[in-house]
């Protein structure tokens, strides 16, 4: 044990070093310091706040459209395509509303509650983290996109996230049975009608006017909890992306250790295949790769790039389409999909899910981009 904790230890030493060593080797030391200071600073006053008052507002208009039974009438209009497109219970679809309004976790607790599991055979309970995961922070992503005044591409974003969230469900549906044939059984046994009996909603006791004021004020403040989870991830990683994809200050062509500045080494990576993702994707700037590449691990740390990109002047609408459908469908999920199925009790299922859904966001990007170039032609 003490010679693989060596190891280790000397492994991360060694890319640590050799990772910011290049960075301070081009930029200098002392700019190095000095702009992972002022950028993450810039990044918590113009971004993380921001974002916070996205979230806030989602949050209340979330929990607004729950407690006035949006949600439930939403839910029951999408139910018929349920299964022709996902071959999931008309039950799911509720996944996909409270993933979108809220984030990736909320499918956990439908997942868990034996009311809603019961609709379910194993390998479509299994497929639903995928399905949810393809909505997570859909309205936020939709509102920060529109902010920057692109509702139409917006819009084509979220259809290509939807084609992303067909893809990545089947996708793991026939993977599963595949290798796991025996989970093609229900769930639970119980009876339906049973168990949802104990779910009845208690009648409301409270007037209109106090029911709206409470439905507010608990999604803002569901909202203010969710712009702090998402600090981190901002910071820290949109800081570390922003350093390997911009360079040093347009202005003098210097480093001068200001806001923003690095070395553009993901763009140079991406340089070397650019015409994959000038067809792919349409992008003709490859700073742009960074929104993908960090929508891996968090689309609010993703969101975070977007006033860096619009300052660089390389947001178009395209660039906003596809950067939506792959905001949504990805979602952080390398770092939510473990997780939800550890808590669900399929830990060993996991590299299916990730496959699946890495598969489905690339193809939701591609929709969107064609999507958007047929919408323009119109």
């Amino acid at each position: 044990m003490k010679k693989r904790v060596i190891i280790e230890a000397c492994s991360f030493l060694t890319i640590f070093a050799a990772i910011f060593g290049i960075l301070g080797h081009y930029m200098g030391g002392q700019n190095l310091l000095r702009t992972i200071m002022v950028t993450a600073h810039d990044l918590l006053l113009n971004t993380v706040f921001y974002l916070m008052g996205i979230t806030v507002l989602a949050g209340a208009l979330s929990k607004l459209l729950s407690e006035f039974g949006v949600v439930t009438v939403v839910e029951k209009l999408l139910r018929p395509l349920m299964k022709p497109l996902y071959n999931l219970p008309g039950v799911s679809a509720l996944g996909a509303v409270m993933t979108f309004l809220s984030d990736n976790p909320a499918i956990i607790a439908l997942g868990k509650d034996k009311t809603f599991a019961s609709y379910f055979k194993k390998y479509q309970l299994v497929s639903l983290t995928n399905f949810g995961t393809a909505f997570g922070m859909g309205l936020i992503v939709i509102l920060t996109m529109v902010s920057y005044g692109y509702v139409g591409a917006a819009l084509v974003g979220l259809v290509g996230a939807i084609c992303g969230s067909v893809i990545s469900t089947r996708l793991m549906q026939k993977w599963v049975l595949k290798s796991h044939p025996e989970m093609d059984s229900p769930v639970v046994s119980e009876s339906k009608e049973e168990m949802k009996a104990e779910k009845e909603e208690e009648v409301q006791s409270e007037s209109i006017f106090m029911r709206f004021l409470n439905a507010i004020l608990d999604g803002g403040k569901n909202g203010v909890d969710l712009g702090m989870q998402i600090i981190p991830g901002v910071l820290i990683i949109t800081t570390f992306v922003i350093l390997v994809t911009f360079g040093p200050d347009e202005a003098t062509g210097t480093y001068t250790g200001g806001v923003g500045q690095g070395v553009p080494i993901l763009p140079w990576l991406a340089g070397k295949i650019h015409w994959v993702f000038e067809w792919l994707f349409g992008f003709q700037d490859m700073r742009l790769i960074a929104f993908p590449m960090t929508a891996l691990g968090a689309v609010g740390a993703a969101l975070g790039l977007l006033p860096t990109f619009d300052l660089a002047g390389i947001l178009d609408g395209n660039a906003i389409a596809v950067c939506t459908a792959i905001g949504m469908c990805w979602s952080g999920f390398l770092s939510t999909h473990t997780a939800m199925l550890d808590t669900l009790g399929y830990r060993n299922l996991i590299s299916k899910a990730l496959g699946a859904h890495a598969i489905a966001g690339f193809c939701a990007g591609v929709i969107a981009h064609f999507l958007f170039l047929l919408v323009s032609l119109i």
